[in-house]
């Protein structure tokens, strides 16, 4: 839908559906607004993926997802990080399947600091936590599920099993004014057309100024680093050939995708137990 305004914006200046400012102040023309079926943050702003010094996962943060895995439910935040040569960039090619991997998917919402945060005291407040964040962004954490469970039968770090490239694809980048509650998100995945995952984000067990409080009294958090802040129920296998499309939504709008197809990852690798 094409929408005209009858004279440019006061002071000469056109703001776009995008959040985008334009100054046309030396034109003799219209501001023209353009509604897309979604919005397409992406061709705006890469940046965020580019500025993130650090990738912090928190795990186990929804109830559902915990029982599903038969994992321990944990009495404080849990995280992990992910290298950045695992991000796969918006429209930047497959999602690439060791040999003998076992791929799973996670959809998260995902969130990027706009300032650096240290020993934050337990009284860190849920609007200080908001206003520290530059911006939102649709995640899909894969993890090699069964690199990750031999390692943690046999007492050894994990990193491998969330570490291979192309285990991170991104959205391309929310203002944060998009999503006025983090709270309010509903996140799903389907794989081959058939809904995966599908829940609010009002499930999460650990609220953001919890994981944020939590996570800088252990490591600095600096402006920039991006933070995954765990998945909903409904996780499993995905193998080369399946196409994966993950959607974030805000009161039934959908802000961001991900749309994606497992190949097989060329090269010599191939997962053989330890």
């Amino acid at each position: 839908m094409r929408k005209k305004k009858k004279n440019i914006a006061e002071q000469g200046f056109c703001i776009f559906n995008s959040g985008v400012t334009r100054d046309f102040r030396a034109f003799s023309i219209d501001c023209i607004e353009y509604t897309p079926r979604f919005q397409d943050w992406s061709t705006m702003s890469l940046k965020y993926i580019d500025n993130a010094r650090k990738i912090l996962c928190i795990g186990r943060n929804y109830a559902a997802h915990i029982k599903e895995l038969n994992n321990m439910a944990p009495s404080q935040p849990f995280f992990f990080l992910k290298p950045s040569s695992s991000v796969l960039r918006p429209n930047n090619g497959p999602f690439l399947v060791p040999k003998g991997v076992v791929a799973h998917y996670e959809v998260e919402l995902a969130f990027t600091l706009n300032k650096t945060l240290k020993n934050l005291p337990p009284t860190f407040s849920a609007q200080e936590a908001l206003d520290a964040i530059e911006g939102y962004a649709l995640a899909i954490d894969f993890t090699a599920r069964n690199v990750q469970d031999e390692a943690k039968k046999k007492g050894l770090p994990w990193s491998i099993g969330k570490g291979f490239d192309t285990f991170l694809p991104l959205s391309g980048f929310i203002p944060k004014e998009k999503i006025p509650d983090p709270y309010n998100v509903r996140l799903s995945l389907s794989v081959n057309g058939e809904t995966k995952q599908d829940d609010m984000t009002n499930l999460m067990i650990f609220p953001i100024h919890r994981i944020l409080s939590h996570m800088s009294a252990i490591m600095t958090l600096e402006k920039g680093d991006l933070i995954l802040t765990g998945t909903p129920k409904g996780v499993g296998p995905v193998k080369p050939g399946d196409h994966i499309e993950a959607s974030l939504s805000v009161d039934g709008d959908v802000l961001e995708k991900i749309d994606i197809t497992a190949e097989e990852k060329p090269g010599p690798y191939e997962y053989k137990e330890i």
